[in-house]
């Protein structure tokens, strides 16, 4: 049996700080040290989020000597991706309309 993820993948990336987390880790591995460097908030407050985003399967932590460092596992944000899917074919009809109003405004 798989694990269930402790957070979810929605609740994990609802936070800015964890999204620009996300985005610094799809560049390459890092250790927290590294991690906090971009961010205004405290070591602690870096670690917390990051405990957060492991939670969700969003990052896999591996030690490395005497520090830890993160990588990004992107596989599960398919899950807000299918999601986001779903309402696309709203947002496309939603244009046609605005564009067809547009263009028989300017007519």
């Amino acid at each position: 049996m798989v694990d269930q993820p402790k957070h979810d993948v929605f609740q994990a990336v609802s936070d800015p700080t964890r999204r620009n987390m996300l985005k610094l880790l799809a560049e390459k591995e890092m250790s927290i040290a590294e991690i906090t460097e971009h961010f205004p908030i405290s070591r602690t407050a870096v670690n917390k989020h990051l405990h957060i985003l492991s939670n969700a399967g969003l990052v896999r932590s591996q030690r490395v000597g005497r520090e830890t460092r993160y990588t990004l596992r992107p596989e599960p944000l398919v899950e807000i991706q299918n999601w986001l899917t779903f309402f696309e074919h709203y947002w496309d009809e939603k244009l046609a309309v605005l564009k067809k109003f547009v263009e028989e405004d300017n007519q």
